[in-house]
């Protein structure tokens, strides 16, 4: 089970709400840091299973947490990383994304909702999946409109590309977008195709799939 992870937030009460919060859904939290530095350090020597990481830390309260998460994803390939931001930082977004690995979730802290939605975010990027929140991807799918591939998609497709981001399910897609399961299926297929993404197995397609268009320039 992935359940190793690493906190790093530089305010103490939510530092110590989210290890409360993780450790009562059964995370293993094996560090809280709050400063970049601090932050590499653990990342390389921990390898935790995921990591919440704040964009702004210490000591300069700029890109602190994105510099240190994207030097271990550099020197670890693939390392598990959600970010918890208070602002959509498209240039970071795109870099994190640049590598092409999995493993990625970009959240806004005052539209995380209930503890629920915020632990299966966690769970999904652990297990090398994204969970990316709907401004995010809002943001990154407007600057990239113009761009190929994402230009061969259908004003559909795109919306089902765009919360498959997210990391739904195709239930989940079907209930949000008022379709069949087949639809989306279909929709999904289509989708899949339109990327040139070759046969394989269907959760890693969705992940490339999103990759792709989260990264597209």
């Amino acid at each position: 089970m992935l359940n190793r992870v690493l906190i790093a937030e530089d305010l103490y009460l939510l530092r110590d709400g989210l290890v409360r919060l993780l450790q009562a859904h059964d995370f293993t939290v094996v560090g809280a840091v709050e400063t970049g530095p601090e932050l590499l350090k653990a990342l390389i020597e921990l390898r935790p299973d995921v990591s919440v990481v704040d964009v702004r830390l210490p000591p300069t309260l700029t890109d602190e947490g994105l510099k240190a998460s994207l030097e271990a994803r550099r020197k670890i390939p693939g390392l598990p990383i959600l970010v918890l931001s208070q602002h959509v930082e498209q240039l970071y977004a795109r870099e994190l994304l640049a590598d092409g690995s999995g493993g990625i979730g970009y959240l806004l802290k005052d539209r995380v909702f209930n503890a629920d939605q915020f632990v299966d975010a966690v769970r999904r990027v652990a297990a090398g999946g994204t969970a990316m929140d709907p401004e995010v991807i809002s943001k990154l799918l407007a600057s990239n409109a113009r761009n190929e591939p994402l230009a061969a998609l259908t004003p559909r497709e795109r919306e089902v590309l765009e919360v498959m981001a997210e990391g739904r399910s195709n239930a989940a897609i079907a209930q949000r977008l008022y379709l069949s399961e087949s639809a989306v299926a279909k929709h999904t297929a289509s989708i899949f195709a339109k990327l040139d993404l070759a046969p394989s197995d269907d959760d890693n397609r969705r992940v490339l799939a999103v990759l792709t268009f989260l990264n597209s320039r």
